[in-house]
């Protein structure tokens, strides 16, 4: 770090820009590659997560192209598996309207200009000079000591006092029992409790013992909490591969909190922007402690609890499958990831140490500062669009979409593995995210900016397993922050795909992916067909709901269609004829308007919804 004083280097840190094994770096996909099933889940969480709120259906198989008459039975986990899923459906019925053709049956070949090259799209890297000005911004928590920063050492900021209160996470060694359950003085705090339990497995251990540490903390779940998996693991995984080794590293982690956590940590509220920006290190001792499970009151989500709006944090579902052996599989693959996330960053290697800084943004953009889509002048930008690739691969440095739930990280410590899910996998750090971040609004979106990767996977859903590590080689900012930066929007949940061809729902989804896109610096987004899962998106529409967000936000996007070739061909087509007919976005939303209208009136039989554009601006399709 060179001649920036304290304050230059706090004014930058005070936003949140884009930041960026042996198997390096093998292909990593967060999309499908399986085929999906039908199932049931909870709402909550979007991936059943607490079983707390009502009960809803929902299909897993793509709504892309589905039956309307066609009603699937519910069987496991529909939105875990495939909420925001990507590739259509191999065994989902097709629908005889143009509506629902969403890419999938042959048509005669389109003569296509290439796609615009996609070392064309501007990435982190061309923004160096902007992303490393200081940055004015009010409501940033930093949680590391700004001097020592800036003469290279990161070590955790000193002047905080620790608060519990509801706007603050609740730190396990500040644990505060209510007066009506206080103890003698005598007896030990919670926090001594889980010090005395958790330093016995630093020596000789068993699952069992592991199991009994946690809950001996944890009374109150002793009926509730299954540990089958992690049991599982220990049985036919551990042999292998040894990584329960690293359990007292991980204790010694976990212990370290109170030397490495020294300012509150605020919660990110709803309707609140707000960021926090903390080291590598200290997401580490968080996520160990989440492991133990020893945040309190963090294990209830039922209605009227303290923290019904926020995701669990703590690990003991993704320890449980209640003897589901299909479901106990799974969790032994994300246990790898989890495995080796800790083996890294507790290892003495100073190549694979962890010692960069991460920012959490949680943006709100108020009603008078969404765009009036009717208003909205610009054409389209750029567009890269391909059937090979992924987001965080191919989408490197640039803004990668998270098909998000309203819950951040969706069913990640439960059974859930769809793009959300295996993305959260492959860069264990943003599991820190559901600690402090409530239940997304409308209006907003999480940003994260830093994050490193630290797994390979393989397959989704129910094929989805750990490959190996991932060497991350992503460059940092001044900040120490990687050239990388993900963007967690949740799409609505459609429970007919006939749903989405309203003006308002087209809005919304309007309005949700400029929130997600908005900002600066302007480097491309890397996405693909966000809530065509099991929310039944249409992702011809949603394509171009992105595609006019990104307008707005001026920047040019890279879309991967995940072995899709007609879906791309298709949506390359589209965005052609619009561009060269100069459509702004917003006569595009007019026409959607239209075409809602249409669908209405002809719902049994509507017309392809990119024919009824070209019909609407002239272009015939004799003449393509």
């Amino acid at each position: 770090m060179s001649g920036n004083n304290s304050d230059q280097v706090r004014g930058c840190l005070c936003h949140s820009n884009p930041s960026g094994g042996e198997s390096k770096n093998q292909r990593s996909r967060t999309d499908p590659t399986g085929k999906e099933t039908t199932g049931q889940t909870t709402s909550r969480e979007n991936g059943g997560e607490g079983g707390s709120e009502k009960v809803t259906k929902s299909v897993e198989n793509d709504g892309e192209h589905r039956d309307k008459n066609v009603q699937d039975p519910p069987s496991y986990s529909a939105y875990e598996n495939s909420r925001a899923t990507n590739q259509p459906s191999q065994s989902d019925p097709m629908d005889s309207s143009d509506a629902f053709s969403s890419g999938t049956r042959p048509k005669p070949a389109i003569d296509l200009e290439p796609s615009y090259p996609i070392e064309n799209l501007k990435t982190m890297e061309n923004f160096s000079t902007e992303l490393n000005q200081p940055i004015h911004k009010n409501r940033h928590t930093i949680l590391i000591d700004m001097p020592s920063f800036q003469s290279g050492v990161i070590v955790p900021y000193e002047g905080g006092k620790h608060v519990w209160d509801a706007n603050h996470v609740k730190l396990p060694h500040v644990y505060q029992q209510p007066a009506s359950h206080q103890k003698s003085r005598a007896s030990p705090s919670r926090w001594d409790v889980t010090r005395q339990a958790l330093n016995r497995l630093k020596g000789s251990f068993s699952i069992g013992d592991i199991e009994t540490a946690i809950m001996s903390y944890n009374s109150s779940n002793k009926d509730k909490w299954t540990f089958d998996a992690l049991y599982h693991y220990g049985r036919n995984v551990h042999e292998i591969d040894s990584k329960l080794n690293v359990i007292p590293k991980m204790v010694k982690l976990a212990l370290d909190l109170p030397d490495l956590i020294k300012r509150p940590i605020p919660l990110l509220r709803q309707q609140q922007s707000q960021a926090i920006t903390m080291s590598q290190q200290q997401i580490s001792c968080l996520l160990a402690n989440a492991f133990f499970c020893t945040f309190p009151h963090r294990n209830d989500t039922s209605p009227g609890s303290e923290y019904a709006n926020f995701p669990t944090i703590n690990f003991s579902s993704l320890f449980g499958s209640r003897n589901d052996p299909t479901k106990t599989a799974l969790m032994a693959e994300k246990l790898k990831a989890i495995f080796h996330y800790f083996n890294t960053v507790t290892s003495e290697s100073s190549a694979s140490k962890s010692d960069g800084l991460v920012t959490f943004e949680r943006i709100c953009i108020p009603s008078s500062e969404i765009p009036n889509w009717n208003n909205v002048k610009e054409t389209l930008k750029n567009l890269h669009i391909s059937s090979e690739g992924s987001i965080e691969e191919e989408g490197k440095g640039m803004l990668q979409v998270d098909f998000a739930s309203k819950y951040i990280g969706g069913g990640v410590l439960k059974s859930g593995l769809v793009q959300e899910e295996i993305l959260f996998l492959m860069s264990p750090e943003l599991i820190v995210a559901r600690l402090f971040t409530e239940k997304l609004a409308d209006n907003e979106c999480l940003k994260i900016t830093g994050p490193q990767m630290y797994n390979t996977t393989s397959g989704y859903s129910k094929t989805f397993s750990w490959k190996g590590p991932y060497s991350d080689d992503t460059k940092r900012d001044n900040w120490k922050r990687r050239y990388r930066q993900i963007v967690a929007i949740d799409a609505l949940d459609f429970k007919s795909p006939k749903e989405q061809y309203t003006k308002e729902n087209i809005t919304r989804e309007l309005n949700k992916a400029y929130v997600g896109f908005h900002g600066h610096p302007r480097t491309a987004i890397a996405t693909g067909n966000w809530g065509c899962g099991a929310f039944k998106g249409d992702p011809k529409l949603k394509a171009l709901i992105q595609l006019m967000a990104a307008a707005k936000a001026q920047r040019d996007m890279a879309y991967f269609t995940f072995g899709n070739t007609h879906l791309a061909n298709e949506v390359q087509r589209m965005h052609e004829i619009l561009v060269k007919h100069r459509v702004t976005v917003d006569k595009l939303y007019k026409l959607l308007k239209d075409y809602c209208g249409h669908y209405t009136r002809e719902y049994r039989s509507p017309k392809d919804l990119y024919r009824f554009i070209r019909e609407k601006i002239g272009v015939k399709d004799s003449s393509l």
